[in-house]
Order: structure tokens, then C-alpha cells, then sequence
């Protein structure tokens, strides 16, 4: 989703600042919360797609009892655009998840959330966007810190199964959210949030059941704890969380939209070191550092877009 650059109110109300708390505070619980379902035996695409299921489920009522008339009147090209928002949606989500089963909380969440870099290359090779000295500068601490990341991974087995591959899925994962952001903006000009986000999440669900049922993934037999789980990741950062930040970019600049949502792989750190027992390499933190340091030059550049929230 895009927001427009709008000047800081002269007096923001202090429900919008506890918002963007609440807001970062609970798309950081994402991270962990795959992860515990994931240790419960839940496969990767089970939990992408029962997550954007129960999602999309919950918004369907209030969804279609608002906007039918919204719904009844779409475009066939507003169909198609939502169609394959909802596939890279979809896509997203399929890497990410699958990203955190092979690499730490930490490297994860700090290469997924490098989205707004991709969406500066985006606008650059689609729009013919100029970028400017500091997205540039962005985009080599980026590439500089995801370089050492995939040094120390080759020659550390003990940040994941397969931190190499773990950290390119989450690339892969901050890239397409980015194409659905893009792809997102012509249409959010014509379409209200609620049905948007409704119908691409519908979308996502199911290609990612398809992709689960055609995978063998079984959705039956897990435990109790596995299922709380993966409804607290719908709950929690794609419903509150998602929420939270978009009442509160009614009244906060996007530009401190963008800087708060870069906390979220250093909340989901945190939160990895207490239920996780997951520590950070020093070389790790370092790298995850520049990189973050990265995006908040591109977040801060002038002209440079910005998101409302983080997609996870």
C-alpha cells in the first residue's frame, strides 16, 4: 500500500502515536509466532495460506456488508491488477515464511523489510524515477550488508539449516511485496482500503492452498498449540498491526511511518532472544545494522516512497 508525503499536523492526537506502538509491537510478533508454529511440525505454505485464510475470513462480513456496491462496480482492469496483486501477495508470503525455517529471526525480518529500497529500483526501471544520492547510498549498504550476511551464512551453520538460501527467500520476499505495493498504488487511487486488502487477501489465500494441497503439505493432524499459533499471526500483525498503522498514518507524516516500521526486526530480535533462545552473531548484528541503516536512507530521501506498514 502507498501513502501520499503530507506535512506533520500541529497537533497530533496521542491515539495516533499509540497506534504506531501497538502497530510495531504487533506485526514483530510475526516473525516469532511462524517460527513457533513452524517448531510444532506446521509446514511453511500450511501456515502462509491458513494465515491469509482466517484473514481473509474475518474481513469478509464487515467487507461485504460496506462495500457491495464498491465490489459489484470493479473494472475488469482494477480485476486484473488485483488478481496479481494477490499472486505476488501470495508469493511473499510463501518466501518469507519459508525464509524464517532456515535462517534466524534476526536476518529474516532485516532483509524482508528492505522493501522500500525495491520499490525506489521499481519506480526507477518502470517509471524512469531518478534516484537520488541517498537512495544510492541506500542501496550499497544494503547490498554491502546482505553481502557479508551470505559470507558469514556459507561459513556458519549455526544461524540456520540453510542461512544462504533463508536469507535470498526473504529478498525474494521484500521484492515481491514491493511489486504488489507498485501495482497496489494505481489501484488504492479508485478502490477504499477495506475492499482492497479483502480481495487481494482472498486472492493470496488461495493460490497459497492450491500451492500447499499440490505440495502434499498436510493442513490436519497438528497440534493444538500450531493452530493457536498460525491464528494469532491473523490476528495479531496482519489484522491489529495492519490496522493500528493505517488509522495512525491519518496524522503521522509516512516519512515516520516508514523510520517506525524499520524497529521491527529489532522487536522481533528481542522477542526471538526470549522465547527463541535465538542470540545474534556479533557479525550478524553488524551486518543487520547497515542494512537497516540502508533503508532508513532511502525512507528518508527526498522523493523517495514510503509504506504505510510493514506486510508481515
Amino acid at each position: 500500500m502507498s501513502i501520499t508525503r503530507v506535512a506533520a499536523p500541529r497537533s497530533t492526537p496521542t491515539s495516533a502515536w499509540i497506534g504506531l506502538i501497538v502497530g510495531i509491537c504487533a506485526v514483530s510478533t510475526s516473525a516469532v509466532l511462524i517460527r513457533l508454529a513452524q517448531d510444532e511440525g506446521v509446514p511453511s505454505l500450511v501456515i502462509a495460506a491458513l494465515r491469509l485464510t482466517i484473514s481473509a475470513l474475518i474481513l469478509t462480513p464487515i467487507t461485504l456488508s460496506r462495500h457491495a456496491g464498491t465490489l459489484r462496480k470493479l473494472s475488469r482492469r482494477d480485476l486484473l491488477l488485483l488478481t496479481t496483486s494477490g499472486v505476488f501477495l501470495a508469493f511473499h508470503f510463501a518466501s518469507w515464511i519459508t525464509s524464517l525455517s532456515l535462517t534466524s529471526v534476526l536476518i529474516s525480518t532485516v532483509l524482508v523489510t528492505t522493501t522500500p529500497l525495491w520499490v525506489s529500483a521499481l519506480e526507477m526501471i518502470f517509471l524512469k524515477a531518478r534516484l537520488n544520492r541517498w537512495i544510492l547510498l541506500g542501496l550499497a549498504q544494503c547490498m554491502t550488508g546482505g553481502l557479508v550476511i551470505g559470507i558469514a551464512g556459507a561459513s556458519n551453520a549455526g544461524i540456520g539449516s540453510s542461512p544462504v538460501l533463508g536469507g535470498g527467500l526473504a529478498l525474494i520476499g521484500a521484492m515481491t511485496v514491493a511489486v504488489y505495493m507498485v501495482i497496489g498504488r494505481g489501484v488504492r487511487g479508485r478502490l477504499p482500503l477495506l475492499p482492497y486488502i479483502w480481495i487481494v487477501y482472498s486472492i493470496a489465500a488461495v493460490i497459497l492452498v492450491v500451492f500447499a494441497l499440490l505440495s502434499g503439505a498436510p493442513f490436519t493432524g497438528h497440534s493444538t498449540n500450531a493452530y493457536a499459533f498460525i491464528a494469532l499471526t491473523a490476528l495479531f500483525p496482519q489484522l491489529i498491526g495492519h490496522s493500528a498503522f493505517n488509522y495512525a498514518v491519518k496524522y503521522v507524516p509516512a516519512t515516520y511511518i516508514g523510520i517506525i516500521t524499520q524497529l521491527e526486526p529489532i522487536v522481533s530480535a528481542v522477542l526471538a532472544f526470549f522465547l527463541l533462545s535465538e542470540v545474534p552473531t556479533a557479525i550478524q548484528a553488524v551486518a543487520s545494522a547497515l542494512i537497516l541503516f540502508g533503508v532508513a536512507n532511502v525512507v528518508l530521501s527526498p522523493g523517495s516512497p514510503s509504506t504505510a506498514a510493514p506486510m508481515d
